[in-house]
Order: C-alpha cells, then sequence, then structure tokens
C-alpha cells in the first residue's frame, strides 16, 4: 500500500498545475450537476415491512390526499378575550395562509371544532400540495417565516406540527466557523508558521466542498436525510483537518532530518500517506456499514459521511503532495515565534513517557481502563427516544405551537396515531371500521377518535386517535401496543411515536449484525496491516471502551440532564437513538485513525530495532505531539455542534468530542503503551499457516530519501532545522 500511496502521491506532485485544475474541474462538475440533476433532502424514518411502514405505503399508493403533508396554524386570542371574539382575525389570517405556496387546504378551526374549552387556543390543520418528503428544508422554512410574517392584529399565530419539526432548518455554519478558528491556532502552535496551518484547513474545506456536490447529486437517486450534510460535514472538516496535518507533519519531519524536498514529500507520502489512506478507508468501510440497519435515513447519512471521507483521503493523496510540491520552502513562510532545534526522539518528553509507562504498565492499564469504565458506567441505564418539538429551543415556532397545543387540548393532541385500514386485505370490512374505532376510543391511554375517511377507490380508511400523553413519553408506547393488540390484521398504526417505536425495535433486531459487522472488518485489515492477532483484538476492546465512555457522558448530561443547562437545554431531554447508531461506526473508524498512526509508528521502530519497549517510546515521541493536536482540532470542530440550537446535533458533538478526547489520551498514551509492554513480542504474533495466507498490506515502512527520482516543483531546499516540528517537542 505504501508503495501504491507514494506513486498517486508523486505523480500529483510531478504535474502540480494539471492536479490543481483536475480538482478545480471536478468540484466545478459536481456542483453543477447537483444543480441540474441534483435531489431534494428527505427523511426517511419508516422501519421496511413494520406497521408504520405499511400503514404509510398504504397511503402513498392508495390514499396520496392522506399522504400529503400537513401542518398546524395555531392561533391564541390575546389576553382577555376569546377566539371567538377574535373570529373576524381568524379568518384573515386563514386566508392569507391559503394564499401560501405549498398550501393545498386548510380547515376551519370553528368548523373543524379545534378549539379548546376555554376559547383562548385554536389549530386550522393545514394540507400542503405534496408529500413532506418532497418539499425539504428550504420550502419549510419559507412557510414558517411566511406565517410568521402575517398581519395578526395582535392575534398570536405559530406553526406547528412534526413536519414541520422535523424539517426545521438549523443554523451550525458560524458554530463550525469558531470550530475552524480553533483548529487553525492549534495548528500554528503545532508547525509554528502561517502557511503550513493554513495548508490542512484549506484543503479540508476543498475536501469538503467536493463532498457536499457528491452528496447532492447521490440525492437525485436515493433518498438522503436532510441531516446527511451536517453530520458528514462535520466528519468532513475534521478528518480533512487531520490527514493533512498527519502528511505535513512527517513532510517537515523528514525535512528536518536532512532530506531535499521531493525525498520528504516521497518519503512523507509513502508512510503516513499510506496510513491515511488506510485509515480513511476504515471509516468510509465503518460508516457504509450502516447501510445494514436497513433503515433509510442511517443509509444515506452513512453513505454520504463515507463519501465525504473518501473526499479528503482523496485530496490529502493527490491535492495535498500537488500543493506541498509548489510551495516547496514557502511551508515555512510566516514564522510565528522564534526557530529552535528540533530535539533527537530520546530527548522529547513522549520518549520519557513512554518509558516511564513501560517501567509499569499495570497501573497504568488498571488505571486507564478504571477511569473509562466509570465514565462508561452511565450507559448502563441508557434510555432512548425520538426529540419532539417540546424539545426544540422556547424561541422556534414549532416549540411555541407544540406548548400551545398543549395547553388548550393536553399533552397528546402533539403524538396522533394514525390509524390505516386496508379494505383491500383480509380483516375488517367497511362496515366494521366503525366498530374498530371505538375499539381504539376504549383503550386506556386514548382520549379521542375522529371520523373516519375513506379514499374515492374505497380501498383505504384513515383516521386518527389521540394519546393523553406525549410524543417521546413511554406512557404513549404502551398505548401503541395497547392499540395494536385491540385491532384486526388489515388496520395498522403510524404517527412520529409509532414510527419510532417500529424504528426501534428495528434497530435493536439489527444492531448485533452492524456492530459485528464492524469490528470483524476492523479486525481484519488491522491483522493485514500489522500481522498480528493481538493488535486488532486490544484495539477493538480500545474502541469500544472510549465509544462507551462517549454514550456514559450523554447519558449524564441529556438523560440526567446534569449541566445541560451550560448547553442551552431547560433539563433532561431523551437521547435520540439514531444519534446512537450513528455514532458508532463514526468513533469506531476515528479510533482506528489514532491506532494506525501510532501502532505503524511503532512497527516501523520494532521493525528497525527489535526492541519492543525503545519501540513503544519511540512511537511516542514521533506520533505523540501530532496525535494529540489532530485530536484538539477534531475535539474543536465537533465541539461547535454543542452550540447547535438542535439538541441531536448537541447530543452528536458533545458524544464525538468526549470520545476522541479520552481516546487520544487515556486510550492513545497510556492504555496502549501499557498493553504493548506486557505483551512483549507477542503484540506482533500471528500463527503461520495464516502469515502464509495472509497478504501483507504495508502502511509505514522506513523509506530511504533515494528511493524517488520524481522531480517536484517549488524553491530549493532549506537546510535548517523547523522548531516547531511535532517531533521535537
Amino acid at each position: 500500500m505504501n508503495r501504491f500511496t507514494r506513486a498517486v502521491a508523486m505523480a500529483s506532485a510531478r504535474h502540480p498545475w494539471r492536479t490543481i485544475t483536475g480538482w478545480v474541474l471536478a468540484v466545478v462538475a459536481l456542483f453543477a450537476l447537483a444543480a441540474a440533476a441534483g435531489g431534494t433532502f428527505a427523511d426517511d424514518f419508516s422501519a421496511k415491512g413494520s406497521q408504520s411502514d405499511r400503514a404509510l405505503t398504504l397511503l402513498n399508493d392508495n390514499f396520496p390526499d392522506a399522504a400529503k403533508g400537513t401542518a398546524l396554524v395555531v392561533f391564541q386570542a390575546p389576553e382577555g378575550t376569546t377566539l371567538t371574539e377574535d373570529q373576524t382575525a381568524v379568518t384573515t389570517v386563514l386566508d392569507q395562509v391559503n394564499d401560501l405556496e405549498h398550501v393545498a387546504s386548510l380547515t376551519d378551526p370553528f368548523q373543524a371544532g379545534t378549539v379548546s374549552e376555554d376559547g383562548t387556543i385554536g389549530y386550522a390543520q393545514v394540507t400542503l400540495d405534496v408529500p413532506e418528503r418532497q418539499m425539504g428544508k428550504p420550502a419549510f422554512t419559507t412557510l414558517s417565516n411566511g406565517v410568521a410574517a402575517l398581519d395578526s392584529s395582535d392575534l398570536r399565530v405559530e406553526l406547528g406540527g412534526d413536519a414541520v419539526f422535523l424539517n426545521a432548518e438549523d443554523s451550525s455554519s458560524g458554530h463550525v466557523g469558531i470550530g475552524l478558528l480553533v483548529a487553525l491556532l492549534v495548528l500554528l502552535v503545532v508547525f509554528g508558521t502561517f502557511v503550513a496551518a493554513v495548508l490542512p484547513i484549506g484543503l479540508s474545506l476543498v475536501a469538503v466542498g467536493a463532498g457536499i456536490g457528491g452528496i447532492t447529486l447521490m440525492a437525485s437517486v436515493m433518498n438522503v436525510s436532510v441531516s446527511a450534510i451536517p453530520v458528514a460535514g462535520l466528519v468532513g472538516l475534521g478528518v480533512g483537518v487531520d490527514y493533512a496535518l498527519f502528511v505535513v507533519a512527517r513532510y517537515r519531519e523528514n525535512r528536518n532530518a536532512g532530506y531535499d524536498n521531493q525525498a520528504a514529500l516521497a518519503a512523507a507520502m509513502g508512510t503516513s500517506g499510506a496510513a491515511v489512506v488506510f485509515a480513511g478507508g476504515t471509516v468510509v468501510i465503518a460508516t457504509s456499514a450502516l447501510a445494514i440497519t436497513g433503515v433509510g435515513v442511517l443509509t444515506s447519512i452513512g453513505l454520504a459521511t463515507a463519501l465525504m471521507v473518501f473526499s479528503s483521503v482523496v485530496a490529502a493523496t493527490t491535492l495535498l503532495p500537488a500543493l506541498l510540491s509548489l510551495l516547496g520552502d514557502r511551508i515555512d513562510k510566516g514564522r510565528i515565534g522564534r526557530r529552535g532545534t528540533a530535539k533527537a526522539a530520546e530527548e522529547t518528553a513522549w520518549w520519557r513517557f513512554g518509558h516511564r509507562v513501560s517501567a509499569r504498565p499495570w497501573p497504568y492499564l488498571l488505571g486507564s481502563v478504571a477511569v473509562l469504565c466509570a465514565i462508561a458506567a452511565p450507559a448502563l441505564s441508557m434510555q432512548t427516544a425520538f426529540p419532539a418539538a417540546g424539545d426544540a429551543p422556547e424561541e422556534t415556532t414549532h416549540r411555541q405551537a407544540y406548548d400551545l397545543l398543549t395547553d388548550g387540548f393536553g399533552e397528546g393532541i402533539n403524538a396522533p396515531l394514525l390509524v390505516v385500514v386496508d379494505l383491500a386485505a383480509t380483516g375488517v370490512d367497511a362496515a366494521g371500521v366503525k366498530a374498530v374505532a371505538d375499539d381504539i376510543a376504549a383503550v386506556p391511554g386514548i382520549v379521542a377518535v375522529s371520523d373516519p375517511q375513506t379514499s374515492e377507490d374505497g380501498d383505504t380508511v384513515v383516521f386518527t386517535a389521540i394519546p393523553t400523553t406525549g410524543p417521546a413519553d413511554p406512557d404513549t408506547s404502551t398505548t401503541i401496543d395497547r392499540v395494536r393488540d385491540a385491532i384486526p390484521g388489515n388496520v395498522y398504526i403510524s404517527g412520529i411515536t409509532a414510527v419510532t417505536d417500529d424504528l426501534n425495535a428495528q434497530l435493536s433486531a439489527k444492531l448485533p449484525l452492524f456492530i459485528g459487522a464492524v469490528i470483524a472488518v476492523s479486525f481484519l485489515l488491522l491483522m493485514l496491516v500489522f500481522q498480528s492477532i493481538a493488535v486488532p483484538a486490544k484495539a477493538a476492546v480500545m474502541n469500544l471502551l472510549s465509544i462507551g465512555a462517549a454514550y456514559g457522558v450523554m447519558v449524564a448530561v441529556f438523560q440526567w440532564g446534569w449541566g445541560a443547562e451550560l448547553l442551552g437545554l431547560d433539563g433532561p431531554t431523551p437521547i435520540t437513538s439514531i444519534i446512537v447508531v450513528i455514532m458508532f461506526p463514526i468513533l469506531f473508524g476515528l479510533s482506528m485513525d489514532y491506532e494506525v498512526f501510532l501502532l505503524s509508528r511503532i512497527r516501523e521502530e520494532y521493525d528497525r530495532i527489535g526492541d519492543n519497549t525503545e519501540a513503544v517510546a519511540r512511537g511516542l515521541a514521533g506520533t505523540g505531539r501530532v496525535v494529540t493536536s489532530a485530536a484538539l482540532i477534531m475535539v474543536a470542530v465537533f465541539s461547535s455542534f454543542i452550540f447547535s440550537p438542535v439538541p441531536s446535533l448537541k447530543m452528536l458533538g458533545l458524544g464525538l468530542a468526549v470520545a476522541i478526547l479520552l481516546d487520544a489520551t487515556v486510550v492513545r498514551m497510556m492504555l496502549v503503551p501499557a498493553t504493548m509492554a506486557l505483551l512483549g513480542k507477542a503484540n506482533w504474533w500471528l500463527p503461520v499457516w495464516l502469515n502464509r495466507v495472509l497478504p501483507n498490506l504495508v502502511v509505514e515502512a522506513s523509506d530511504e530519501p533515494a528511493s524517488t527520482d520524481v522531480r517536484v516543483a517549488g524553491p530549493s531546499p532549506a537546510d535548517e532545522p523547523n522548531a516547531s516540528e511535532f517531533a521535537g517537542r
């Protein structure tokens, strides 16, 4: 692998302007194709084959009017009056809403009886002209803004409903900018020069741009979640900066060791470049494995993230070498601080720390495991749910509508059950629909049932049932189970809580296969690279520990509410099951990144000197500073999403940041060296028979500068060492 990566990279370095032009044309072409043929983004939360999925399929096929998107215009009368007294103002607002784009029809709250008993709160149901999935977030935002701008003459008007909540746009770009600023500061400290610091950030932005174009194009052939770009972009920014950091750091280390520019670049791409390809490939495989769940929203987010990481890997192995070849000595322009002298490995704190861990491995091993297990302990009591509009920020219109509806009609109004009857199937017939509705109304936990509506062909009947509890309340799930036990086989229950329950049931069934596949593939890849059984086994266990710790922090902060106010939350918030699943392959793949960079350097030293303890110390000395810096960058980028107004993105940002921080400190700097010291030569043991049949994927092998004849563009090499090189600290 190292020879292939070096060959590709140096071919780009040989023709830098062709490479850069190719990237520009590729990105422009992607965005042009995306603009012409790209699809809209919509979340597919359905669990295929479940009751809720069959209900929605029936509506789409046989009752298109009922399958169209809906929203609720919620009214509150001015203090001291009732809606009846302000009926003229309500009618005026309804007329204005009816003129808004995508509004097909709406009900009159006075005729439909959707006014609260005290007459102060009411709502009109808006039927859209297209299904919810076809509208997308921008159209819902336009509709929300249109309602907010209506002249209501002191009448309070809010737009709510599940569709509005699920398609509400969030503004996270400013927060991401803060994360990138922190990343720039870290890079300035690592490299000590402005050009070297800016290069990884610029490269990651180009890679993310290409990834966004590819994801938009992907939306033309499959349903892609509205969260695909935010999640994939978050990961893409982090790995894009990190991958470039690893390559540039090794390149400058080689320059400081006396290599000329072309030899330094070739050696860097044959070592760190190959590690980037392998590590990125692991993340691509891990995130693509989300397709195993069979859930549309997870499949699209997984593939989008894989596409984004692939773009980052390609940029790091083609565009980055081209830029480095053009920059040459100018990589050290814009120096910050004084120029010093690079230290030998034996003079670094990382080398001394590695020997300290190796001298007393048991205390470090037991202490690290104890810390991770303690942090992970709350995860044992994790309870997942799907967030409702009641969990949204108070200033949003859908949260305001949710609270008004709860005040006027009870919390269950926000969690309606959609009952769909397939009259073409065996079971209840048209004459028995009324009896089914009565049976559902008699179920404990159901407060009201609407009048049934029949499709034009007479094959499908639909009506709603209102529970007494809210959408995220476990009692609502219990009520749904009771309703499903009381209905015939051709009657199906849907609605946001029913969809969530079916989704969680499918995830519970698929998770063992999904997790097993991610671990098995990662184990196999690490075994091929390091020709070892112990290395991949340890990596899997350690990754699970750091992921478990991230889950534990999420439970403490979100489910238990510890410090939730500091994150802008009102209190405890349900942990989104989909976020928990998304985090696993991302974290497992990213943890493998640091594993590969650390262990490949240790293996490189071990092959050179044959001393396990010294190899561990030198591996830490060679990667300790850069891995820690890379982790800080990743933490900064991920933490930016903690400030998002969307609770699910807060969870994702906090969980990823905590896991990466623990993985790069407790795991890579203490747990890995301790276990390697205890195992000694057994770290690299592989059965003879297995060694014969397995191919050997070399990731990092020591490259001699004379091994390349590539002519690289740029100024002549500089012989002076760089004080801020990571290996010298």
